[in-house]
C-alpha cells in the first residue's frame, strides 16, 4: 500500500517556490518602471518651473547681466507654455554603466523671439528639468553645477534642445 500523504506538501512547496520566483522577477520590473515614473513626474515639474521662472524674468545675477547686454527682451515677463515632455531610451551607456534616457521638451510662446533667445529660454527650461531630476533622486552631489547628466539607480538622464512649436 502506497502512502500519498506527502504529495500535497511537495506540490504546495513547488507552487509556493514558483510564486516567490515570479514575485521577485516582477519586483525588478516594477522598480525600473517606478524609477521612470518618478523621473517623468520630476521632468514635467522641472520643465514647468523652468518656463515659469523664465516667463517671470527671474534669473540669477550672472544671467541677468548677460541678458542686460545682449538679450534685453528676455528681461520682461512673457508667456511660455510647455506643450509636452517625453523621453527616449537611447540604449546602454558604457561610460556610466546605466541605461541612457534623453528628455525632450516641446514648448510654445506667443512672443516673437530670435533663435538665440529661444535657445536661452530652452536652456533655462532644461536646466530646471535636470535639477528637478537630481533633487528627486537625491543625486545632486554626483553631477555638475548644470546637472548634466543626472543619475538614478538604473539610468543616466540628459536633455535635448527644447523644440519650439509655432503657435
Amino acid at each position: 500500500m502506497m502512502d500519498d500523504n506527502g504529495q500535497i506538501s511537495a506540490e504546495f512547496l513547488f507552487l509556493f517556490g514558483v510564486l516567490i520566483l515570479l514575485v521577485m522577477l516582477s519586483i525588478v520590473f516594477v522598480a525600473n518602471e517606478n524609477e521612470l515614473n518618478i523621473a517623468m513626474a520630476a521632468a514635467r515639474n522641472g520643465a514647468i518651473e523652468g518656463s515659469e521662472s523664465s516667463s517671470s524674468a527671474i534669473y540669477p545675477k550672472d544671467t541677468f547681466t548677460v541678458y542686460s547686454n545682449s538679450k534685453t527682451s528676455l528681461l520682461f515677463p512673457y508667456s511660455v507654455e510647455i506643450v509636452n515632455v517625453s523621453y527616449a531610451e537611447l540604449g546602454y551607456d558604457s561610460n556610466y554603466e546605466k541605461m541612457w534616457i534623453r528628455f525632450m521638451v516641446y514648448a510654445k510662446t506667443s512672443e516673437r523671439f530670435d533663435d538665440s533667445e529661444l535657445v536661452s529660454i530652452g536652456d533655462r527650461i532644461n536646466y530646471n528639468l535636470r535639477k528637478s531630476l537630481a533633487i528627486s533622486f537625491n543625486t545632486t552631489p554626483s553631477t555638475n553645477k548644470l546637472y548634466n547628466p543626472v543619475f538614478s539607480s538604473h539610468y543616466v538622464y540628459t536633455t535635448a534642445n527644447v523644440k519650439w512649436i509655432q503657435g
